[in-house]
């Protein structure tokens, strides 16, 4: 059985929580996609964690963690993460990093940096980790994959014309120190080292412990609204943030996914440029952003203040269409619980009509947002684990979300932990 873990909105929706817990009854939990540039917050019996390219699912003794074929693997990141967790007492993680995985080079952060200084104020808001320039490379073809690290004269060759086109914008563009190819190659052997325990054929793998019956957790980095083709473009990530790409990124069959849970923040929240409807500034996104979260919302990678807004039916209710949900996973419920009044948008006014699908970025910058006032439920949720024991407003809430997406709630978290959580069938 296959499981997928996803977000519906812009990231940050608590899929790390999500993913922790459900790994409990898992045997393997894979990274399908994305790199180091965004974080899965984890808190749990070991204590708090930001995890960037781990699975989630990490923490438990009896998981595989899997590096998929989609990942941009940072290889140094990755390894430092393993020291980040076993030095705090959590057991050495069994991890297989797929061969047909892809390199984030140190080129591939630099040019990030000089293409976000070049833009200046029309920069995409990258985290500079690297990501677009990897998966142009990658795209381009001239990418280099985990198996390649153990070809020297293939390796060579690559690195040659790596360093023809790269110095050409270095030069020319940038205005930036060439690359060497004897440094590439010292770095690309530290690399092989570094990795060389863990490479595996993933897809390999995965099918055998697919024929066993084994339970397998894809899990998603950002949400519907971050990918490159049904995302707020251009202020999307670089590799597809959609269940149906874990397929792909993992090296599975489509149809081996039989559950896709998404999951949804009671309000929303946003690291990064793009469109933003429901957006809300000042003191009033201020409260929000510190009662937000455990700790507060800022991003697990860069610790930037996380945007804040209401709740969002418009596109929450496409992310998850295009993911195809079985059923939401509903976070940070708790937080609300200040608030005496909730608004939720329930359409978007565009050109002076009403609408409740998700339009293209173009119209997207031309909506207002339509609420609905809910009333609060002004206490504190947190510790509930019988959904009948919610507060009436605090189910209404629920209810009314639930129906204007129209995907199932079947889990709402109610607090920060692990077992903060409330089943609902």
């Amino acid at each position: 059985m296959v499981k997928a873990v996803v977000g519906a909105n812009w990231g940050d929706e608590g899929k790390g929580k999500i993913t922790d817990m459900l790994a409990e009854h898992a045997d393997i939990i894979v990274r399908f996609q994305g790199g180091a540039n965004a974080g899965h917050t984890i808190k749990n019996n070991y204590g708090k964690f930001a995890l960037h390219t781990l699975p989630s699912g990490v923490f438990y003794g009896h998981t595989t963690s899997i590096i998929g074929n989609g990942v941009a693997l940072d290889i140094p990141r990755l390894l430092e993460e393993v020291r980040s967790i076993t030095d705090r007492g959590v057991p050495a993680p069994k991890l297989l990093v797929s061969d047909r995985a892809q390199i984030v080079m140190s080129y591939h952060v630099l040019f990030d940096q000089y293409e976000e200084e070049r833009l200046g104020g029309r920069s995409f808001g990258s985290t500079k980790s690297g990501i677009a320039p990897f998966y142009s490379d990658k795209y381009a073809k001239t990418g280099i994959q985990v198996s390649e690290l153990f070809d020297g004269q293939l390796l060579a060759e690559k690195v040659r014309r790596v360093c023809e086109t790269k110095n050409i914008l270095l030069e020319h563009l940038y205005h930036k120190p060439l690359l060497e190819a004897e440094d590439l190659m010292a770095e690309l052997h530290k690399y092989k080292e570094m990795i060389a325990p863990y490479v595996a054929d993933v897809s390999a793998f995965l099918a055998g412990a697919l024929k066993e019956g084994k339970v397998v957790l894809l899990e998603g980095q950002l949400g519907t609204l971050r990918d490159p083709d049904h995302g707020i473009y251009p202020m999307v990530t670089s590799s597809s943030t959609l269940a149906a790409y874990g397929a792909i990124g993992a090296g599975i069959p489509p149809y081996e996914i039989s559950e896709v849970i998404t999951v949804c923040k009671a309000y929303s929240s946003a690291v990064g440029a793009g469109e933003f409807v429901t957006e809300i500034f000042g003191e009033e996104a201020d409260e929000l952003r510190k009662r937000g979260g455990d700790g507060g919302e800022f991003g697990a990678t860069t610790g930037r203040p996380r945007r804040m807004g209401w709740f969002d039916c418009v596109a929450s209710k496409y992310g998850c269409r295009l993911q195809g949900t079985t059923g939401v996973a509903f976070t940070v419920l708790d937080v609300l619980g200040y608030l005496d009044e909730i608004p939720v948008c329930t359409g978007y006014e565009i050109d002076g009509k009403v609408t409740t699908e998700f339009p293209v970025t173009a119209q997207l910058k031309k909506a207002k947002p339509v609420y609905e006032i809910l009333p609060g439920w002004k206490c504190d949720i947190t510790g509930i684990r019988n959904y009948q024991e919610l507060p009436q407003n605090c189910r209404n809430y629920i209810e009314f979300v639930e129906k204007q997406i129209g995907y199932p709630v079947t889990m709402v978290s109610n607090g920060p932990a692990r077992e903060d959580i409330i089943y609902r069938k």
